[in-house]
């Protein structure tokens, strides 16, 4: 109505004849066209609102205003609750402010409109994880990947939560099914190693170190690995020469020297196990003495070795490798002492045994329960 208004007030002050005729082209044109566009767009009321809304969210984010986006967005989704992206930037908030809770429900509600979205599937997952809730965030991750088997991000959260579970069989069958899709992921390979390591399948454990060294050189756990396992089959040269790759690297340098130490003692090379021995309690004091004092074939050598008077005010490096990593190394190592006294055979039939009369128990348990 200004607007008509407005035009008038020109036209009177311009009373030419072709000015006349574009002013009423233009009152013409507000007073038929756009109240006919505005009734349109009233039909399409919803659409419309969601754009505007969606567009004002992605402005106030922009500026740090997110009290006003999340506020923007719970208004969009309590009138229009079929909203999707309403609904998946309103998790985005809650997850980013550490509402994992809230987070969750969005993401769910998310999945209901669009069942594929995968990306909200795994970030569900993960919630679940932080909240400690890892048997939903299992059940999430296997029908994620019921529903999308390619998704190596997927696979590998799965099977890090079936480890922490020591479900490796189950982690196997799901990296196992995982490498269909894609054989050339170093992630795969070395988590398949890991779990065969812990299944005490320790030649499906090196035919994946084996890979995975392939595909990444400078993953110096795979090394340590293969020369542990090497040193099970009481092939020290291959086990030396792993060994000489990973001496130089800040997490495994000083484990490596002492593995290098033990060799030398099996070969009777007691100045060369010295010598290694010594290095290796020079980069990292605490940790490896106490190694050595827990090894009785170090007993011959250890008034030789130059150990710290002054170790408790000493600081154990922090460890770069990840909780299932540690556990494989441990085991390994385990397993590498004891082949030595009884037998690499004899200690996969005792492994096994234990773990099933473990399991068998752990089921009799959940059934009395």
């Amino acid at each position: 109505m200004l607007c008509g208004i407005g035009i008038k007030f020109v036209a009177f002050y311009n009373n030419s004849e072709e000015m006349n005729i574009f002013i009423e082209i233009i009152v013409y044109f507000l007073s038929i066209v756009v109240p006919i566009a505005i009734l349109l767009l009233k039909k399409a009321t919803g659409n419309v609102k969601e754009l505007l809304t969606i567009n004002l969210v992605r402005f106030y984010l922009i500026i740090g205003n997110t009290k006003q986006a999340k506020k923007l967005l719970i208004d969009l989704v309590t009138k229009n609750p079929e909203s999707y992206n309403g609904h998946k930037m309103l998790a985005m908030i809650y997850e980013k402010e550490g509402g994992q809770r809230k987070a969750v429900d969005e993401y769910a509600r998310a999945i209901e409109i669009q069942p594929k979205d995968y990306e909200s599937y795994f970030k569900v997952a993960t919630l679940l994880t932080d909240l400690d809730k890892k048997d939903e965030a299992i059940e999430t991750l296997a029908n994620l990947l019921s529903k999308k088997p390619d998704y190596p991000e997927a696979t590998i959260a799965l099977g890090d939560l079936l480890i922490e579970k020591q479900d490796f069989k189950e982690a196997a069958n799901i990296y196992n099914e995982a490498l269909k899709y894609n054989p050339t992921s170093f992630d795969l390979n070395y988590n398949l190693g890991i779990v065969y390591t812990m299944l005490n399948d320790f030649a499906n454990a090196k035919l994946y170190y084996e890979k995975a060294a392939e595909l990444n050189s400078i993953v110096y756990n795979t090394k340590y690995s293969l020369a542990e396992i090497a040193i099970m089959y009481k092939e020290l040269e291959e086990a030396e020469r792993y060994l000489w790759e990973i001496v130089d690297d800040e997490e495994l340098g000083a484990d490596a020297y002492l593995e290098l130490a033990k060799i030398y003692l099996i070969k009777n090379d007691k100045e060369k196990a010295i010598q290694y021995a010594n290095v290796a309690i020079q980069e990292d004091p605490k940790r490896i003495v106490e190694k050595i004092k827990k090894d009785v074939n170090f007993a011959i050598i250890i008034a030789k070795l130059s150990i710290p008077f002054n170790l408790e005010i000493e600081e154990e490096k922090q460890h770069k490798l990840s909780k299932k990593e540690l556990i494989a190394k441990e085991h390994l190592e385990e397993t590498v002492e004891i082949t030595k006294k009884i037998g690499f055979a004899d200690i996969n039939i005792n492994k096994v045994e234990k773990r099933e009369i473990v399991e068998k128990n752990n089921k009799e348990k959940e059934r009395e329960n």
